[in-house]
């Protein structure tokens, strides 16, 4: 990409009759009643006009910004990502429409589907309170990022660290009647879809939660 100077040129033209000896008095008088005024060229003096390119200058690429985040899926650890703050880069992350929570104290937002539980999507991670207690499930990929006063920016390593410690367990939601069984899922079988076959490690045996 380049960007140009370019000179826009308008030529006005108006022809005045005078009285003289000569051309060159001619001249002299129309020269001195055009810079007293009485001689006026406006837009109805326009005869043409021309385009000049005065200096050419490449232009330096500039990279969409990205954002550190946490991307969150359902049976899978959080994966530290990049992102652009394009609403359809976010929109590609979560599977559908943008929708965004704030279900922190700190400047630290969810931005998920906002259709994901109609659409019938996986239910992901179970968002609990301060005693432990389940309010909430975040259904479909969900991203987890940091917030300014009126945009989404990095986490930092630290807030990395925190959140990712606490969606890092996978959960299996079985519904039992009118309750939901909430089964964390051990860390083995999770990395065991990512292992060589015949190197799956063993299964332990899950703690089980109800809500």
């Amino acid at each position: 990409m380049k960007e140009y100077d370019i000179t826009i040129a308008e030529t006005l033209k108006k022809t005045v009759t005078v009285e003289a000896e000569n051309s060159e008095e001619a001249q002299e008088i129309v020269e001195d009643r055009w810079r007293d005024g009485e001689y006026v060229l406006d837009a109805e003096s326009f005869s043409e006009v021309d385009y000049f390119v005065e200096a050419e200058r490449d232009v330096p690429s500039v990279e969409a910004e990205k954002i550190n985040v946490l991307l969150i899926k359902p049976g899978r650890f959080p994966q530290e990502v990049q992102i652009g703050l394009e609403y359809e880069e976010l929109r590609k992350a979560v599977g559908g429409r943008v929708q965004v929570t704030y279900p922190f104290e700190e400047l630290v937002g969810i931005i998920c589907n906002e259709d994901a539980k109609y659409n019938g999507m996986p239910p992901n991670r179970a968002m609990r309170d301060m005693d432990g207690k389940v309010y909430d499930i975040i259904v479909g990929d969900f991203l987890v990022v940091g917030l300014t006063e009126d945009d989404f920016c990095s986490l930092t390593p630290e807030q990395v660290k925190f959140y990712e410690e606490r969606f890092h367990c996978p959960e299996t939601f079985l519904k039992m009647g009118q309750r939901m069984l909430i089964v964390p899922i051990p860390d083995e079988n999770v990395r065991r879809q990512d292992s060589p076959k015949g190197q799956e490690p063993k299964q332990k045996k899950p703690q089980d939660k109800e809500l």
